[in-house]
């Protein structure tokens, strides 16, 4: 069984998180410059087996695109172009920046690893991943 990846898309940096190989435990990978994205997903492709990818889509309390949501949609064009063998399935993440801070607090990080963006969005997108293994096992 292969791993599921997540992939908080963002337009300079995007994060990522993973799960075990047995898909109990989502853990925070990286976080990588958003214009070296794919060529990262390549190396990593051929080093690990993922079998399922999963992104956050941004949407608004209304339930309707948010400004980036157009961005992440482009990438996945461009992921589905790329990789056609693996599917990839969006998530809701609303909110999951405002948690990844809260979460850091709670956790007791300094302050100063907490203005570390890439930190946000690498525990964004495990988030991310939590959720879905959530909505997998309902």
């Amino acid at each position: 069984m292969g791993r599921i990846l997540a992939i908080d898309y963002g337009v300079k940096r995007t994060g990522l998180a993973v799960t075990d190989p047995l898909r109990i435990i989502a853990t925070s990978l990286d976080t990588v410059e958003t214009i070296g994205l794919v060529d990262y997903l390549k190396k990593y492709f051929q080093n690990e087996t993922v079998d399922e990818v999963v992104i956050g889509l941004p949407r608004q309390l209304d339930n309707t695109d948010s400004a980036t949501a157009p961005s992440v949609r482009k990438f996945i064009e461009v992921f589905n172009t790329t990789f056609p063998s693996k599917p990839i399935q969006t998530i809701d993440e609303r909110f999951t920046s405002s948690m990844a801070q809260r979460a850091m607090i709670d956790g007791g990080m300094k302050k100063k690893d907490r203005q570390v963006k890439g930190n946000v969005d690498k525990i964004s997108a495990t988030l991310i991943l939590q959720d879905y293994l959530q909505m997998k096992s309902l």
